[in-house]
C-alpha cells in the first residue's frame, strides 16, 4: 500500500489538482511526475496503476490534472502546449519542497502528455530522465492526418499552432525512454521512431506488439509500466 497524498497546485489565476504516491515509511525516495494526454486525467485506469507499482518499487508517482481537465479549474479548450508546460513546471516546484521526496524526479507523459513532457525536459536542460508512451514528434503533421481527434482543442491551441512555435517535439533531449504501440491509429508508430533519431544518448525505442493507442490492453499496459520502471530505476540508481 502507497502513502496517498492530496495537494492543490496555485497558478496565477488557476489551480491544479495533484496526487502523490509515495512508499510507506519516511524514507526519502524519487519522484516521477505523470502527465496526461488531450481529453483525459490523472484519474485514467494508466496512472492509478502508476500510482500503485511504483510505490511498490521504491518510488513515489505524481499524477496531476493539466488545467481544463479533472479536477483542476479551467476550460481544456482554452489551454495549448504553453499553458500546459507551465502547469508542469508549476507541479516540478511544488514537489521540490515535498517533505518525502529527495529531489531526483523524471519525467512520464503519455501523448499530448509526452510532448510536453519532452519541452519541459529541453527546456531544464539538467538530464531529467523523460519516459513517453505514444507520444507524437510533430504537431502540425499530426493534425493532418485523417484519424487525428482534436477533442479537447479550441482556438487558442490552433492560433498557437499557427505560430509554428510548438510544430515539433525537441530534439537532444538525453535520458529518453520512447515507448510506442505498434497498433496506434492516433500516433502512428513513425512518431516513435522519430522521437527516437531525435533523442540524444542514453535514450531506448520500445515497441509494444499490438498494443493501441490508450494502451487497453492490461497485458500491454503493465508491460509499459516495467519498461518505464525500468529506465527510471537505472538512472536514479546512477544519482543515488
Amino acid at each position: 500500500m502507497s502513502e496517498e497524498e492530496k495537494h492543490t497546485v496555485a497558478l496565477p489565476g488557476a489551480r491544479l489538482a495533484l496526487v502523490v504516491h509515495a512508499p510507506p515509511g519516511r524514507r526519502r525516495v524519487p519522484c516521477v511526475i505523470a502527465c496526461h494526454g488531450l481529453a483525459a486525467s490523472k484519474d485514467s485506469d494508466k496512472y492509478l496503476l502508476l500510482g500503485a507499482e511504483l510505490p511498490a518499487a521504491g518510488l513515489a508517482l505524481a499524477r496531476f490534472d493539466f488545467r481544463g481537465c479533472g479536477e483542476s479549474s479551467g476550460i481544456e479548450e482554452e489551454t495549448t502546449i504553453a499553458t500546459r508546460v507551465e502547469d508542469l513546471e508549476a507541479v516540478l516546484k511544488f514537489l521540490a519542497f515535498h517533505r518525502r521526496l529527495d529531489g531526483r524526479l523524471g519525467l512520464l507523459g503519455s501523448s499530448l502528455g509526452g510532448y510536453v513532457a519532452l519541452h519541459v525536459a529541453a527546456a531544464r536542460g539538467d538530464g531529467i530522465p523523460v519516459v513517453t508512451w505514444n507520444a507524437p514528434s510533430n504537431l502540425a503533421e499530426l493534425m493532418d492526418t485523417p484519424s487525428a481527434d482534436a477533442t479537447g482543442f479550441g482556438m487558442a491551441f490552433f492560433q498557437e499552432l499557427a505560430t509554428h512555435r510548438y510544430d515539433n517535439a525537441p530534439t537532444g533531449v538525453g535520458g529518453h525512454l520512447v515507448i510506442q504501440a505498434e497498433a496506434d491509429d492516433v500516433v502512428p508508430v513513425e512518431h516513435g521512431a522519430t522521437l527516437h533519431a531525435r533523442a540524444k544518448d542514453p535514450c531506448d525505442l520500445v515497441i509494444i506488439p499490438g498494443a493501441d493507442h490508450r494502451l487497453s490492453d492490461i497485458g500491454h499496459r503493465r508491460a509499459a509500466v516495467a519498461a518505464s520502471l525500468e529506465w527510471f530505476g537505472r538512472f536514479f540508481e546512477d544519482a543515488a
